[in-house]
This record gives structure tokens, C-alpha cells and sequence, in this order.
């Protein structure tokens, strides 16, 4: 078994496997004892099985319903969106892929060490949205040096947004110490300066609606795990579901609201004792500073708000992609994703789902239209990668790397003369 095979091999297993080991194996080099740090890689794995699971059960009730959605209202387009295992199948299909994961690694080291950055990515299975950024150039040029530049450069940036975000996750999500190096939610703090826009325009700026404000007015009806029911079932519904199975996708994504902040809990459990570890260690050696915990998206979007804006997205997505002129792309994989998309704008909004709504749509505009524009290219690395298209597709895409913007720019820049 080669060394591309191994890496591979050891990040198919997930971040359910990856995390606990490399929190045993930093808790143990930050001076904890191998108990300590093997409990609390323990608990992290179990918290992030937990938020999986919760995960899973809100992608699969939503997808089929916006697939329902898409079916119903007869939407045709011709380019269609494979979504993030797409993407991230034909990542880790690139001959670069074997380089970036040490590579990334020694970048976060050294920028950690250079005081460049605060936070500290364990987050290893995302490192594929580096790869995907070198893979995507790499392809496009054929040099090799530059993909791996390419995907430094991308690192860089989603690490420097991360610390800059880092407050906000404290702040809003009460998740001290911890960061979202996550490539795909990370290209979307874009939507941060488009909030405090959107909250200086009259008449906006005073719309106002987040779960406590609703609970207030509603009482128990305003609660999140009746707020998830009442708009599950609104989904149901516009996806032309039977009664019965329109009631189950209510229950599902009450469910979501319910249950995501319990498993985020058992998470931060395990975390905290490394996240004091590391500050100890760390200060010693280079003096006191604060070191964020790099984390997958995961750990933000069970805030309501977050939820809720996302459900409300979907249809507000499908319908952009028909009305949007020049767009081509079929919402489809990466409906799903939203609400990792737009955790940093409901952030921004500290929770307001009007403003976050609104500014959700246009980031998620953007996206469709960089979707569109890379989309032949995609396609080819599709092929290339032997990447088993869907049934009936000719051209494919995707929302959450093919309209990602951090990574569309730099794409662009290094493919301006070829």
C-alpha cells in the first residue's frame, strides 16, 4: 500500500475516527495524561456521532423533499449539482491529494508557531476542500507546484477568516475557544459585510425575527421544536407529500432543533480539557495568546436560527435557479448543505432569520451564477476522476465548491493566461 493509499485510507473513516485520534495524539504531546487525553478523545468522537446522526436525519428528510420540490414544479436545467460528496469524491481522486493533508499541516503548524494564526485545525477530513482547491488547478494547468500553491493560499485564507470569526461563535453559538476552518462555510462569511448592509437600509433594518422574539409572541408555538415542526411541514407540502409523510418530515426537523445543541454539549465536553491543555502548553513556549480549536461546521449549525433559515432557503434557492437569468445549475446535492452555508450570516445577524434570509439569497445567487461558469471544467475533473455521474447528467457542478468564492477567485487568478 503506497502512501496516497494510506492517507486515503485512514480519511475514509471519517471524522467519527479521525477527531479521537488526533485529540488522544495532541493531548498527549500538549502534557496531558494518556487517560485524560484518551477520554476526552472518547467524548468527541461520541459528540460527533451524535451531531452526524442529527445531521443525517435533517439531510434525509430535507434532501428528498427538495428533490419532491424540484420534481413538482417542474424546474429544468441542464447542469446539475452533485453537491459535496461529489466534490469531495474528486478531490480525493487527484494525484495531489497525498500531498496536501501533510502539507496543510505543516502550513497550520507554522503559521501557529508564526503567530499568523490562532487557530489550531483538527479538523482533518476537511482538509479536502484544500485538496479540491489544488486539484482544481492542478488540473487546469498541469503543474503541480502550483495546485499545491494554490491550496496554501486557500488555506491560509479559510484559517485567517476562522480567527476572524472565532469571537462570533463564542458570542452567539456559545462555543468558546472554538473556530470553523470549514472551506465551504468559511467562503460564505462573505454574506458578514452584506448583513450590517442589509441592517442600514430603512425599513429592513427594522424586520425583525429570531427564536426568542418568536417565542415571546407565540409562546410554546415559538418554541425551536415547534418552530422545526411547523416549517418541516411546510416543506412536506411544497414537495406535494402525502399528509403522513409530511407530518414525519415536521417531527424530523423538530427533531433536528431538539436534539443538535444536546449533542454539541457531549462534544464540548470532551474539548474543553484539550482546549486548556493546548492554551497552557502553547503559552509556555510562546507566551500568552489565545488558541482557537478548529472544528467542522457541524458544531454551529444546530442553533435554531440556523436551522430555520436554511429550511426556509431551500424553496427561495430552487426558485432563484429558475429566475436568475444565465443560470444553468439545478440545485440539487448541495440543498442539504445550506445550513452550513449560512451559519456565519445568521451569526452576523445575531440570529435574526429575516436579515439572514435575505442575505442567504444573494450569497447563495452568487453561487449559482460561479457554479455556472466553472461548471465545463468540473465536469472534465469529474471524468477524469472516474467519478460515477448521476443518472441522465451530462454537466455537473456544485454549490458548495463550484460557487465557492474564496476558491473561484483564486482559480481564476491562476488560470488568467492559460
Amino acid at each position: 500500500m503506497d502512501v496516497v493509499q494510506i492517507f486515503q485510507a485512514f480519511l475514509g473513516l471519517g471524522p467519527t475516527v479521525i477527531l479521537p485520534v488526533a485529540v488522544f495524539l495532541l493531548g498527549v504531546a500538549f502534557g496531558q495524561p494518556a487517560s485524560k487525553a484518551f477520554r476526552s478523545g472518547l467524548t468527541i468522537g461520541v459528540g460527533f456521532t451524535g451531531i452526524f446522526l442529527v445531521v443525517d436525519l435533517l439531510v434525509s428528510n430535507l434532501a428528498p423533499a427538495a428533490q419532491g420540490m424540484v420534481a413538482r414544479f417542474g424546474v429544468q436545467l441542464n447542469i446539475i449539482d452533485v453537491g459535496w460528496p461529489g466534490a469531495a469524491s474528486i478531490a480525493w481522486a487527484s494525484p495531489i491529494a497525498a500531498f496536501v493533508l501533510p502539507l496543510g499541516l505543516l502550513v497550520n503548524v507554522i503559521m501557529l508557531v508564526t503567530k499568523t494564526t490562532k487557530t489550531m485545525d483538527i479538523d482533518l477530513w476537511n482538509y479536502w476542500h484544500f485538496t479540491f482547491m489544488g486539484a482544481f488547478v492542478y488540473s487546469a494547468t498541469g503543474s503541480l507546484v502550483q495546485g499545491l500553491v494554490a491550496a496554501v493560499i486557500f488555506e491560509i485564507i479559510v484559517l485567517k477568516i476562522a480567527d476572524w470569526t472565532a469571537p462570533m461563535l463564542e458570542k452567539y453559538f456559545d462555543l468558546p475557544g472554538i473556530s470553523v476552518p470549514t472551506g465551504s462555510t468559511v467562503s460564505y462569511a462573505i454574506g458578514i459585510p452584506l448583513v450590517k448592509l442589509v441592517q442600514k437600509i430603512p425599513v429592513i433594518k427594522d424586520l425583525h425575527a429570531d427564536p426568542e422574539t418568536i417565542q415571546k409572541r407565540f409562546g410554546v408555538f415559538g418554541e425551536p421544536l415547534f418552530m422545526g415542526v411547523f416549517l418541516g411541514v411546510v416543506l412536506g407540502a411544497l414537495a406535494g407529500y402525502p399528509a403522513g409523510q409530511t407530518i414525519k418530515v415536521g417531527i424530523a426537523m423538530g427533531g433536528v432543533m431538539v436534539l443538535m445543541p444536546r449533542m454539541v454539549k457531549i462534544l464540548m465536553e470532551g474539548l474543553i480539557p484539550l482546549a486548556e491543555s493546548a492554551r497552557e502548553f502553547l503559552s509556555k513556549r510562546f507566551g500568552d495568546r489565545d488558541i482557537y480549536i478548529g472544528l467542522d461546521a457541524a458544531v454551529a449549525i444546530g442553533h435554531p436560527s440556523v436551522i430555520a433559515t436554511a429550511l426556509i432557503l431551500v424553496p427561495i434557492t430552487i426558485l432563484l435557479a429558475v429566475v436568475l437569468p444565465g443560470n444553468n445549475v439545478l440545485p440539487f446535492g448541495d440543498l442539504a448543505t445550506i445550513p452550513f452555508i449560512v451559519c456565519f450570516i445568521v451569526g452576523a445577524a445575531r440570529g435574526n432569520i429575516v436579515h439572514s434570509v435575505l442575505v442567504g439569497a444573494v450569497v447563495i445567487g452568487m453561487s449559482l451564477y460561479m457554479a455556472t461558469d466553472v461548471a465545463t471544467f468540473h465536469t472534465q475533473m469529474a471524468i477524469d476522476a472516474h467519478f460515477k455521474m448521476p443518472a441522465g447528467a451530462t454537466t455537473i457542478s456544485s454549490i458548495d465548491q463550484g460557487g465557492n468564492v474564496i476558491h473561484y477567485v483564486i482559480y481564476k487568478i491562476f488560470t488568467l493566461f492559460h
